[in-house]
């Protein structure tokens, strides 16, 4: 099994791993963790060069969290509050969280953008607030661009690690990948079955 989800992996290349890390930033549930932790095991293993692991991998996150600063400066807040209010469940977000980055994002500027890239604080979101407010897109791309790049550094090594520490017990490493993309899925899923709109959450309370 490991040797079958590792192929996947491989087999997509490092524009699959773009691919990937783009959809990670827009469409759970796959999370960042398991798509380069598995490129550090190919890195490993001599199936990957690291470089352009990292390249592709960060190249993809910048362009998902593009397409969020472009809702946030296209849209606005009249027409993307019905839009996070129809497809929240299965964005697994609300309103209120856009709220939050948005506050976030005001209290402490353009700088935010750089360090929440390595942080799984508002990692995402806060693209939104950053496209809502007009950030200069040149900015936005640089600080998303090196924050995501040192992120995917301590993945890809993390990777490394267990692909390393695991060598000699191939069965244990097919259970780990097994497991990590089974929590990522029972994550999302159970995200998307306790999703509450926030006018009704606010109608409970």
């Amino acid at each position: 099994m490991q040797e079958l989800i590792l192929s996947i992996i491989q087999q997509g290349g490092y524009f699959g791993i773009a691919v990937l890390m783009a959809l990670e930033n827009v469409i759970p549930p796959i999370p960042s963790e398991v798509i380069m932790g598995l490129g550090g095991m190919l890195v490993e293993r001599g199936d990957m060069a690291f470089w352009l692991l990292l390249l592709a991998g960060t190249v993809g996150s910048t362009f998902g969290n593009y397409v969020w600063f472009w809702l946030g400066q296209k849209w606005g807040y009249e027409r993307l509050e019905p839009f996070i209010n129809r497809w929240g469940r299965w964005l697994t977000l609300d309103w209120e969280h856009i709220e939050q980055a948005n506050r976030f994002f005001r209290k402490h500027g353009h700088w935010v953008v750089l360090f929440l890239r390595f942080a799984p604080f508002l990692r995402t979101m806060i693209s939104l607030p950053a496209g809502l407010s007009h950030m200069p897109l040149g900015k936005f791309l640089a600080f998303t661009f090196v924050g995501t790049a040192i992120w995917n550094v301590a993945l890809i090594y993390g990777g490394q690690l267990l692909g390393r520490y695991f060598q000699g017990s191939q069965d244990v490493l097919a259970w780990l990948i097994i497991g990590l993309l089974a929590l990522g899925a029972l994550f999302y899923l159970w995200r998307v079955f306790t999703w509450v709109p926030h006018d009704q959450r606010d109608g409970q309370g």
